[in-house]
């Protein structure tokens, strides 16, 4: 897919020949309007060509939540991001062993796109932790990240993660579960999420 050149990212190198893809991680239950403002401020206003959002599979961890089926927060996903060519949607840990690792998607889409560079984005809020997960040394050393704003979180020191860069995106404060309590109380959800995803939840009573 041919790509309009963007804006570097200050301090971060010249990006490599291969398609430059920035990672978004999340349950997306529902996906909303701040996951896609985020994404597309990504996708126009840094290096990267695209931004995939990544559909995570339901937690073991986490029985009881209220949380759709994977198939159907793919499906809103899909219809949120149908229209934008530099936005996906990712199923790739839809398909591999639970629970989920990020080292391990990120080892399976170099499989799958041998020629992508791809760089996580995170929250700020993760970042701290970010030293406790999975081969984490691995995911440091080989992969760039782009930390955001959240709200009440504060922007961490990134001494020690060198390849880390602040992306001042929106300050964005829109909640999944203020969404879901919405739908419950028979509120409107109007323009907190996009039409499509509106119109499918209330035609399949999602959330009710």
């Amino acid at each position: 897919m041919s790509q309009p050149a963007a804006e570097p990212v200050a301090g971060v190198g010249v990006p490599p020949a291969g398609l430059r893809v920035g990672l978004l991680f999340g349950s997306f239950n529902p996906v909303h309007t701040g996951h896609l403002i985020l994404a597309e401020y990504f996708a126009t206003r840094t290096d990267l060509a695209e931004v995939w959002l990544v559909v995570s599979p339901q937690s073991p961890f986490k029985v009881g939540e209220e949380l759709l089926p994977d198939t159907a927060r793919l499906a809103l996903l899909q219809l949120a991001v149908a229209d934008n060519p530099r936005l996906r949607a990712e199923d790739i840990e839809l398909s591999l062993p639970r629970p989920s690792y990020t080292i391990a998607t990120l080892d399976a889409l170099r499989v799958c796109h041998p020629s992508h560079d791809f760089v996580l984005l995170m929250g700020a809020d993760n970042l701290p932790g970010l030293p406790r997960w999975r081969a984490a040394d691995r995911l440091l050393r080989e992969f760039d990240l782009y930390v955001y704003p959240r709200p009440g979180a504060e922007l961490p020191d990134l001494a020690a993660f060198l390849r880390a860069q602040v992306v001042k995106a929106p300050l964005l404060d829109v909640s999944a579960t203020f969404i879901r309590a919405s739908v419950r109380a028979g509120q409107s959800i109007r323009y907190l999420v996009p039409p499509a995803v509106e119109q499918a939840i209330l035609n399949q009573n999602y959330y009710r």
